[in-house]
């Protein structure tokens, strides 16, 4: 592995969570209001860390490889911010880029809006996505069309309750594309806390989440069906294990 890379990241064999931090819901909420509130990280700054890392992992993903030809779908809050971030890391590496949102953009804000006009004025916010048109399933697939990677920004760890049907059948449609998915913190519609779908998550084949691990990929076997390989990448600041 890259020697730059190894202070970013470290990747999760899921034997035993040795070393790791183990975060819920709550507890990933508060390390975030910490870093912010307590050790005066702005969030701009822990967004474009989190999205670097996550930039890092996949370009290194694809090393041995031409640059990956990656699709980002990004949803309405933070996750979609890392998405945002990742993009821009991703197109001045050289990638071919597509970002798609997935929310109205008058949704976005704070950091998330930050990194989306960042996007926008380089012009790689290529499509808003009608999540509630009955043609979005084609959408997705000429979208994902000739593209050798998906990233999956919609959603983090604060999603609680059943998905929307609409984002329900999103997901279930990336799924069915047979391009493999990188999740961004956690595979989209996974409980952050149980494991479980709500009621259907991303499959991804591998998840980059920030910090530590998250309560729910340690809860269930059937989890790691869902997140794929694990790598946890550094956001600027380390919780305590």
């Amino acid at each position: 592995m890259a020697q730059d890379i190894i202070a970013i990241m470290r990747e999760w064999t899921g034997h035993n969570t040795d070393g790791f931090a183990v975060m819920s819901r709550q507890a990933a909420r508060t390390f975030d209001s910490h870093a912010i509130h307590q050790i005066g990280i702005p969030g701009v700054v822990l967004m474009e860390n989190a999205g670097r890392g996550a930039a890092e992992v996949i370009c290194e993903l694809w090393k041995s490889k031409p640059l990956p030809r990656a699709v980002i779908f990004c949803g309405g809050g933070n996750n979609g911010g890392d998405g945002f971030v990742i993009a821009r890391h991703l197109f001045n590496r050289g990638c071919d880029v597509q970002t798609v949102l997935c929310a109205a953009p008058r949704r976005l804000g704070g950091d998330a809006q930050i990194n989306y006009e960042i996007c926008r004025r380089m012009e790689i916010i290529n499509t808003v996505l009608d999540i509630e048109s009955p043609n979005m399933p084609e959408t997705v697939r000429t979208l994902t069309s000739g593209r050798d990677v998906v990233v999956d920004a919609l959603f983090g760890t604060g999603l609680k309750g059943e998905l929307s049907s609409s984002y329900a059948a999103l997901i279930s449609c990336l799924n069915a594309q047979n391009i493999p998915i990188v999740s961004v913190d956690i595979p989209s519609g996974l409980d952050c806390d149980t494991g479980q779908p709500l009621p259907v998550s991303i499959v991804a084949a591998a998840t980059v989440t920030f910090a530590g691990l998250k309560q729910g990929f340690v809860q269930t076997p059937q989890s790691r069906q869902a997140t794929g390989r694990v790598f946890v990448a550094s956001i600027g600041i380390e919780p305590k294990v």
